[in-house]
């Protein structure tokens, strides 16, 4: 397989074998890929103007909000490392950058991002990425107890918010729509309010 290869709009990974963080530390900066469980994911063609404009919005209303909190948001580009026991940093196979990550346990940040689950993660789903968002993602993030998932499908103005409930998995989502309020529970008091994440602004 060639890198950046696309069929059918899904990413293909790069080339026919596993990879690791020290792997992808040697790539060139000027490319984006993502591992998970050794598989490399191209993240061309860059994001498009809307799933910027969502992702600047939803990223100031957590801003806002979490000022003198402990916990912290960070947007992508920024390493999340998923180690899946104690191996070292170089051995660990997966390696994302969602859109938007909320982290609370400080002991998880280095200089290199965020080692181990963020609290919250957010991915901007589209025809490119929908397919890792819905499937791969969601099983990772699952697997590796992010407390809730959000998918935010900029096609249809809608967000999924998957919750994580005592068994470790996540329940049904919770759908809303571009007139609604998402209330965080699980950072107090936030309420990110979903009509000026969707609203195209006038010119």
């Amino acid at each position: 397989m060639k890198n950046g290869e696309k069929v059918m709009g899904y990413p293909l990974k790069k080339e026919d074998k596993r990879y690791t963080y020290g792997d992808y530390l040697s790539w060139p900066e000027e490319e984006r890929w993502e591992l998970i469980e050794g598989i490399a994911y191209d993240m061309s063609p860059s994001p498009s103007r809307i799933h910027q404009r969502i992702s600047g919005e939803l990223f100031y209303q957590f801003t806002d909000y979490l000022k003198n909190k402990p916990c912290e948001v960070y947007a992508a580009p920024f390493d999340v490392r998923l180690p899946k026991k104690n191996e070292r940093d170089e051995d660990i196979e997966t390696v994302v950058q969602p859109d938007i990550v909320v982290v609370c346990d400080k002991s998880k940040l280095d200089d290199k991002g965020c080692r181990g689950s963020p609290d919250l993660i957010i991915e901007i789903t589209s025809q490119y990425t929908a397919q890792k968002d819905m499937k791969a993602k969601f099983l990772l993030y699952e697997k590796r107890g992010v407390k809730e998932y959000w998918i935010v499908h900029q096609a249809d103005k809608t967000v999924m918010v998957f919750k994580m409930r005592e068994n470790g998995e996540y329940g049904k989502p919770m759908m809303y729509s571009e007139e609604d309020k998402i209330e965080v529970n699980i950072l107090g008091n936030l309420v990110v309010d979903l009509k000026p994440v969707f609203k195209e602004k006038e010119v």
